[in-house]
């Protein structure tokens, strides 16, 4: 890993199709309004791309957390869920339920994958940059 700070660029850029996302190296994305701000609701919105980049994130981190532990899973998928409010005024997320479903190999390694991912959801730095309440619903399957 490269030392700290990071730093990480994106353009955006107003069109007739909606906003082009730019960033080096990487391929465009097309976004737009979704469509509770009646926008064309057919293209990834920033609400959404924010609430992407949580289950992205913490999906991530849980591989890192996992591998340093030496947690043998099958699969890990995580579906999050923002919630978008007027509050005093300001249209904000005021809560984000982060539900990820481990699947593990074997039945002793449950109490361990609930720890690391109660583990990952201290350690996810989007949601460690927000100012929003995070709800973690955490499953562990087993696949024997």
């Amino acid at each position: 890993m490269q030392g700290f700070p990071h730093h990480y660029a994106v353009t955006a850029t107003l069109g007739d199709d909606g906003v082009a996302l730019k960033s080096a190296g990487l391929p465009g994305l097309m976004t737009n309004a979704p469509a509770e701000f009646d926008g064309p609701g057919d293209q990834w919105s920033p609400e959404t791309l924010l609430v992407g980049a949580i289950a992205d994130c913490f999906i991530l981190t849980f591989k890192a957390v996992a591998a340093a532990s030496k947690l043998d899973y099958q699969s890990i998928q995580c579906e999050v869920t923002g919630t978008l409010d007027r509050v005093d005024k300001q249209t904000r997320f005021t809560s984000v339920t982060v539900a990820p479903t481990v699947t593990i190999r074997q039945e002793a390694d449950r109490e361990k994958a609930v720890k690391l991912l109660h583990k990952t959801e201290e350690n996810c730095l989007i949601t460690n940059s927000m100012a929003v309440e995070v709800l973690l619903e955490a499953v562990v399957d087993c696949v024997s």
